[in-house]
């Protein structure tokens, strides 16, 4: 069962905990960043709208000095070099400003005097169009001023007359180049508390478009803006936000399910499952019907073989007791029989025992502790086979050489390679063929054959005799402790079970197999 759990693929405990923990992490970065690009996105669509604006108004602008019916009063206006590669300014614009790339500039400079009025007819432009402006100016809440060559203010909800030509940008439109810029945002009142979060709401943006006409300059369209705030912008999207929160809400809740699934119900499980064990509850000694994580599946059944071996020992332990009782009464009943009946013999007046009779009852004494002087060595051997030391190995030949000087009369013979090393002492691998050709020869062995194999860093081992064999009837209890069909020899009945309480301590098993004639015993061991 324990390595079912193993080979099955099942999530760490560790596993869960980073992704989980990696989640969290993750959540406010991902709301940062998405907040930034947004930000910026707001920044970008703001200058967007003011290059179609400006546009307009310059096409309206050109149009304007197109239609003046005197040209000729232009041409002092028309001071600033032709464009060259331009016909008109029509080509394609694309917003260009990043608030996580560009300066954000000081506010804008202050309105100067003038060197010298703009051309009368620009001046007549600029009233024909000041209309235009302003209500353009109340729809977009952009500002809007026109200019001449100059960068004199022509138009204008105010400023007007005076010069913006000393602003930079106003001076890369002037020469025919866009040019738009971010500038600090002065503002009369403090702005509300969660605009700090914004850094968009703290600056303007200026864009200075050159209105050209037939490859000259006649003037700019100089706009501004404040862009839209993302907390205002947030509050407009809130449909969104809220439907955004229900799915971090169920991604929250989907997290804690797992929790629960994976960590939580298994451990209050298994948490049940020793109280019901503690209660001696034999039924309870089954799987978790969900383990959720490799490490609580392998605890969950180390819990259960950890309980199981528990309840076998009791049960051995009682029924080791009852036998030991049982096989160490028999023998101290008749001692104290033999014992009685010369001690009556003793304190008669003439004793009625012959010499042989009281010699026969004292040879009885005599082999009964013998038998229980051996039961008690066999015991001391069944109790260090279940806890041997473990550590160590040995090479099989080796013992097998041993165990033909401990055994002359028996003809233990090899079949094929035994040059194996297995996962255990030589001193209790000796005990365990010890026992075995012990076992063969009194069942009347003469031969004993070994043979030995190896597959998956496992060693078999196959030993044979040609002794009397196990009748069909005794096979099935040939391992427990105390049964024997030698009592009346000396058998005590602990010989195999030695064997394999040895052999399963070092992760090995011995099991019976069937053959014609004799015995034959399948061992197998963890290779060194």
């Amino acid at each position: 069962m324990t390595s079912q759990v193993a080979t099955k693929w099942r999530p760490t405990l560790g596993m869960i905990v980073f992704a989980v923990l990696a989640t969290v992490l993750a959540l406010p970065l991902v709301s940062l960043v998405f907040f930034r690009l947004y930000e910026n996105e707001l920044i970008r669509q703001t200058e967007a709208e003011l290059i179609a604006q400006s546009a307009a108004l310059a096409a309206i602008f050109g149009q304007e000095v197109e239609a003046t019916s005197d040209m000729n009063l232009l041409s002092g206006a028309l001071v600033n070099p032709v464009v060259s590669g331009h016909g008109e300014f029509d080509h394609f614009l694309q917003p260009s400003l990043d608030l996580a790339r560009d300066n954000v500039l000081g506010p804008r400079p202050e309105a100067a005097p003038s060197l010298r009025p703009p051309a009368a007819p620009l001046i007549a432009i600029g009233q024909r169009l000041q209309r235009i402006v302003q209500q353009t100016q109340s729809i977009t809440l952009a500002g809007f001023r026109l200019l001449d060559t100059q960068g004199v203010v022509i138009a204008g909800r105010d400023e007007v007359g005076l010069s913006l030509g000393h602003i930079g940008e106003v001076e890369q439109a002037l020469q025919g180049r866009y040019k738009a810029v971010l500038r600090a945002r002065i503002s009369n009142e403090p702005p509300p508390p969660l605009y700090s979060l914004s850094r968009g709401t703290s600056v303007r943006i200026f864009a200075a478009m050159p209105v050209i006409v037939q490859g000259h300059v006649v003037g700019a369209i100089y706009a501004s803006r404040t862009p839209n705030n993302i907390i205002k912008h947030i509050y407009d999207q809130q449909r969104k936000l809220i439907l955004a929160g229900l799915s971090i809400l169920g991604a929250t809740l989907i997290i804690g399910l797992i929790f629960s699934r994976a960590i939580t119900r298994p451990l209050h499980a298994l948490v049940a499952r020793t109280i019901e064990v503690g209660h001696g509850r034999r039924e309870a000694l089954q799987p978790l019907a969900h383990h959720g994580t490799r490490e609580i599946a392998v605890l969950s059944q180390s819990f259960i073989d950890m309980a199981k071996r528990l309840h076998n020992r009791s049960d051995y332990i009682a029924t080791f007791a009852a036998h030991v009782t049982h096989e160490l009464k028999t023998p101290l009943t008749s001692i104290q029989g033999a014992a009685e009946l010369l001690r009556d013999d003793a304190a008669a007046a003439s004793g009625s025992m012959t010499p042989p009779e009281r010699l026969r009852f004292l040879d009885n004494i005599i082999a009964d502790t013998s038998h229980l002087t051996l039961m008690l060595h066999r015991l001391r051997e069944l109790a260090r086979a279940e806890n041997p030391p473990v550590d160590g190995q040995t090479n099989l030949a080796t013992v097998i050489a041993e165990l033909k000087n401990s055994f002359p009369g028996l003809n233990i013979r090899i079949d094929g390679s035994i040059d194996y090393h297995v996962s255990i002492s030589a001193e209790n691998l000796s005990i365990v063929f010890s026992h075995l050709a012990d076992n063969s020869t009194r069942h009347c062995a003469h031969t004993l054959w070994i043979s030995a194999f190896a597959t998956n860093h496992v060693v078999v081992i196959s030993v044979h005799d040609d002794g009397d064999g196990i009748s069909q009837a005794n096979q099935a209890r040939i391992f427990e402790a105390f049964f024997t069909t030698r009592r009346e020899s000396g058998g005590t009945g602990m010989g195999l079970g030695i064997v394999q309480a040895m052999l399963q301590a070092h992760h090995g098993s011995i099991r019976l197999l069937p053959s014609e004639k004799g015995a034959t015993f399948e061992i197998r061991l963890p290779e060194a």
